[in-house]
């Protein structure tokens, strides 16, 4: 193959077209296989459909959320909204919360985040914890760990991480 310029090489995998534009050939470049769990035990296993659906209730609740509090859901308010996903002792805590702090209890902010990322962070029998990282303009990212029952249920707390 001949000399490959930057726009043929973006077509190949990316190893490959960094190998063949190098000079070098793709065997040399190779990535290594990737870990496998019996390899590497700090790979875990897929989620359970569990704890797929609080990663589910989690996004659900922060985006159904959000947007009753920046007002783009008309007709939804934040209370409804958190009475719907998250148990009355939650709610009452959060009420606490943003009573001492003079700040929304969910963002644990006094604004809106621009966007948000969701992911599982652990799991036992009895709950399973979701981190929901926000990003803010002109901010670093915050994270925020939500606690949902494992068989599934609403949300039970929530806590800066």
């Amino acid at each position: 193959m001949g000399k490959l310029t930057p726009i043929t090489a973006l077509v190949l995998a990316p190893t490959a077209a960094l190998a063949l534009y190098a000079g070098t050939t793709a065997a040399a470049a190779a990535p290594a296989a990737l870990p496998t769990q019996a390899s590497n035990p700090s790979v875990t296993a897929p989620a359970t459909a569990a704890q797929n659906g609080a990663v589910r209730t989690v996004t659900a609740f922060f985006d159904q959320y959000k947007s009753a509090v920046g007002g783009t859901n008309p007709g939804t308010n934040p209370r409804e909204v958190r009475n719907k996903f998250l148990t009355a002792q939650l709610n009452a805590r959060l009420d606490a919360w943003a009573e001492e702090h003079s700040a929304d209890p969910v963002f644990r902010a006094q604004n809106i985040p621009r966007d948000r990322s969701v992911s599982l962070e652990a799991s036992n029998p009895r709950t399973t914890t979701v981190i929901v990282t926000q990003y803010w303009r002109g901010s670093d990212p915050t994270k925020v760990r939500y606690t949902v029952p494992t068989p599934g249920g609403k949300i039970i707390d929530i806590q800066g991480a």
